[in-house]
């Protein structure tokens, strides 16, 4: 570790597997309702459960990000961060507003909007938690001795990241508009500049891990950047088919989502041909076995099995099924989750000084939670044709479906199971690393380029 300001990474680490904890328990508790085991329900009704759920994603996933920030920028920057006391508020802000709104929504209070459930009041002190985040890593970057194409790449999708969330809180009382508007917020995030920050935590994690050229690494990302928004920003159209928008959403959705899965195949080929051109034994093989999966699985979750479904002539049929679940899970594990999991596994063992990311539990960790992830995946894949068969062809009614698929959740759970044991082997790793310590400055890990 060469600057001392990267500590603040590690709480924000710390705050991610808490949050990514809470939110596979949530996880449970709607997986055993849909199995017709729905014993909470007086306590946690199943539509709070979820809405629960989804929200520690995001938050989680929003803690990762900036806590990678925090890690890279310094060093990339060739400076420590312009303050660390901010940094710190920023986290406990992030946390408080996080857990009232977790809170919130136990006690009825939210916006019952899709993703963006938390209430308004809190979302101003979302956007001045974020504001204070950007100027602390932009601070960083502007001031430091050098500005590379990662630091900039992962500033700029953070920054426009936290731009826009700002339509998502335009005020309307038309249905159509406000779901026009939250998907310049859900869509734009994770099917564009969120790809812009996996792109340059990639980078950095290729660069730190593989010896090869910074220049040739940072050429791939200027393409993998342009692939991104070709595709991304125009594929929004496929949220727009059936919500009363105009029929050419339905040619532009399309054809641009079409297109969406070359940028994540390119991820995947960059990370691959990097590791092979690297040719060089790793120090930490688990974080590059991370990096590598990362690309791979958002390949097959966010790009291949995106596209199975958002073509008009297929997503008639499995628009608001249990198809999306199967595309989500694994698109948001493999593009963010194994991202955020993979710079944890190369910072710890520099942050702390202790050699343990190679050990037997963060191996077993890396194949147990992603062997559960794709039986998961096949779970929700079979109960999602089901329903579209049963459904919307023969025309049953929907809880009469909810009934007749009760039994692939039950495949569900025991996948889910596998996957959580997992995450307890990483989570259980990530505490032994215990806290970061002054002895890991300027360690030879952290000299690297």
């Amino acid at each position: 570790m060469k600057y001392k300001s990267q500590k603040v990474a590690y709480w924000f680490f710390a705050t991610c597997m808490l949050l990514f904890s809470l939110q596979i328990i949530y996880g449970f508790i709607m997986g055993f309702a849909h199995m017709g085991m729905d014993g909470l329900h007086n306590i946690i009704p199943f539509h709070t459960a979820r809405a629960t759920h989804t929200n520690l994603l995001v938050m989680w996933l929003l803690a990762g990000f900036m806590g990678s920030a925090y890690y890279i920028v310094p060093e990339e920057s060739e400076r420590e961060l312009v303050s660390t006391k901010l940094a710190y508020l920023q986290l406990i802000s992030f946390v408080t507003v996080g857990v009232t709104a977790v809170i919130g929504f136990h006690f009825g209070w939210w916006e019952g909007r899709k993703f963006l459930e938390i209430p308004r009041p809190l979302d101003y002190l979302v956007v001045a938690n974020v504001l204070l985040f950007i100027y602390l890593i932009g601070a960083t970057i502007w001031t430091g001795k050098r500005k590379t194409t990662t630091a900039m790449v992962l500033f700029f999708g953070l920054l426009t990241a936290a731009l826009l969330y700002l339509p998502g809180m335009i005020p309307t009382d038309n249905q159509t508009m406000d779901s026009y508007w939250r998907w310049w917020v859900v869509h734009l995030w994770v099917e564009g500049v969120w790809e812009l920050i996996m792109g340059a935590i990639l980078s950095f994690l290729l660069i730190k891990l593989t010896g090869v050229d910074r220049e040739i690494i940072e050429k791939w990302l200027y393409v993998i950047v342009g692939f991104t928004f070709l595709s991304g920003i125009l594929g929004t159209g496929h949220h727009y088919y059936y919500i009363g928008t105009p029929r050419y959403w339905l040619m532009i959705g399309g054809a641009f989502s079409a297109l969406e899965p070359i940028a994540f195949l390119g991820m995947a080929i960059y990370a691959i041909t990097m590791a092979k051109k690297g040719g060089r034994d790793s120090s930490n093989k688990t974080a590059l076995l991370w990096t590598i999966g990362c690309s791979v699985m958002s390949f097959v979750g966010a790009g291949f099995l995106g596209f199975a479904h958002t073509l008009p002539q297929v997503n008639m049929y499995t628009h608001g099924t249990l198809v999306t679940a199967m595309h989500g899970h694994m698109a948001f594990w493999g593009a963010y989750a194994m991202l955020i999991l993979a710079i944890i596994t190369y910072a710890m063992p520099i942050m702390t000084g202790r050699k343990l990311h190679d050990s037997l539990s963060n191996t077993f960790a890396f194949w147990t939670s992603n062997i559960g992830m794709i039986a998961m995946t096949v779970a929700f894949g079979i109960a999602g044709i089901a329903q579209v068969y049963l459904e919307r062809k023969m025309g049953i009614d929907f809880l009469q479906v909810q009934k007749e698929v009760e039994v692939h959740f039950l495949g569900l759970v025991l996948a889910a199971t596998l996957f959580t044991a997992g995450m307890i082997a990483f989570i259980a790793n990530f505490i032994k690393f215990g806290l970061p310590s002054d002895v890991s400055l300027q360690s030879g890990e952290g000299k690297r380029s």
